[in-house]
């Protein structure tokens, strides 16, 4: 896969700064993420923007990879970090939440759900966003989920919300204030 990012990134960098150019790179392989550095020796001139555009492009593609290597789909997570990228790497909660309907089922009536359902943690019911702290836009659908609380014997005040077209943030302060953590708002 590798290879073929870069022979990619290769033929961007000759189509953007033209035959006249040659480009070298150099991969260095990290233990958590994989970078891929293109330098432009150049006769004439390069513009920023073609190098920067190259660069992002890079780096997006890097990342996508490295995500998908460090998350198992059938892990189970609890941190404000570990759910965030989970949702946006797979689209859905980690297999270690479930909604306060299925608690109900089981018998749990609030607070701390390790009595009821060990080792999980509430989540995916829907956010209404009431206060109007997150941005609207037609169709988008906020949700929600505990965060920290596995073995707690309660929920806390730490949350993720996350809408149906891709914005992450998250709470610690019960939804006093909020931070994006993945998107564009």
């Amino acid at each position: 896969m590798n290879r073929k990012i870069l022979s990619l990134l290769l033929s961007a960098a000759v189509f953007l700064t033209g035959c006249s150019y040659a480009a070298t790179y150099e991969e260095e392989e990290r233990q958590s993420e994989d970078v891929i550095e293109i330098s432009i020796d150049n006769n004439t001139e390069a513009t920023t923007e073609e190098t920067e555009a190259l660069e992002t492009t890079v780096t997006s593609e890097a990342a996508e990879e490295t995500t998908e290597a460090l998350l198992d789909p059938d892990g189970t997570y609890t941190s404000k970090d570990d759910v965030a990228l989970y949702l946006y790497t797979y689209g859905a909660l980690p297999q270690n939440f479930i909604t306060k309907n299925e608690a109900r089922a089981l018998g749990w009536e609030g607070g701390g759900l390790e009595s009821y359902a060990p080792g999980m943690c509430i989540g995916g019911d829907y956010f209404g966003n009431y206060e109007g702290l997150l941005p609207d836009a037609p169709g988008r659908e906020y949700r929600e989920c505990d965060i920290d609380t596995l073995g707690s014997s309660s929920r806390g005040a730490k949350r993720i919300i996350w809408s149906n077209d891709g914005l992450i943030y998250y709470t610690d302060d019960h939804y006093e204030s909020f931070t994006l953590l993945y998107g564009e708002e």
